[in-house]
């Protein structure tokens, strides 16, 4: 059993900006969140928790590993999308300036790219290779802490669905990969 988790809150995800692969670290309650995480998952019997780099992750990692007594280990392939020209930027800059483009980011259209940056496809790619490299070489159940992009892509591929139809996953929320 592949556990995918997102990350806990941070001032971006509240403020609706584009964080992209920036080092962007938790906000009070994401670290809340982070906690109550680690509460859940003890019942799960983790035998190894992963993580993507970014510090977001990394920090949602770091409670949920004291918590279970684990070692993070980080895996590139989980990290968010490589949001280019429109990371550090406000949602709805982007949205009043490039208002196609943003309702393709916003729907998760598989064709769209992000400018400077990565695409959803190139995303997907990525992340299921570091999920079937898992499935590989681990004893399960194993928890991947990453991003909410990531876990979309990988359910989506999973399940065989279109991303679009893949609802958008809550901060420190938990999906089990099928």
């Amino acid at each position: 059993m592949i556990l995918l988790a997102r990350h806990g809150q941070t001032a971006y995800n509240a403020e609706g900006r584009f964080q992209g692969h920036l080092p962007v670290p938790l906000n009070a309650l994401g670290r809340e969140q982070a906690a109550t995480l680690a509460e859940a998952a003890v019942p799960l019997g983790i035998t190894r928790l992963w993580c993507s780099p970014l510090a977001r992750a990394r920090e949602t990692a770091g409670i949920v590993a004291e918590r279970l007594a684990l070692d993070p280990r980080e895996d590139s392939r989980f990290a968010e999308t490589d949001c280019g020209d429109w990371t550090d930027r406000w949602f709805a800059d982007v949205q009043r300036e490039a208002p196609d483009e943003f309702a393709r980011f916003a729907a998760g259209d598989p064709a769209f790219v992000f400018p400077g940056g990565e695409s959803f496809a190139q995303q997907t790619g990525r992340v299921i290779e570091g999920l079937e490299a898992l499935r590989a070489r681990e004893e399960t159940p194993v928890l991947v802490v990453c991003h909410g992009v990531t876990i979309r892509l990988a359910l989506a591929h999973a399940t065989g669905a279109d991303p679009r139809a893949v609802a958008p996953v809550g901060n420190a929320e938990v999906v089990e990969l099928p």
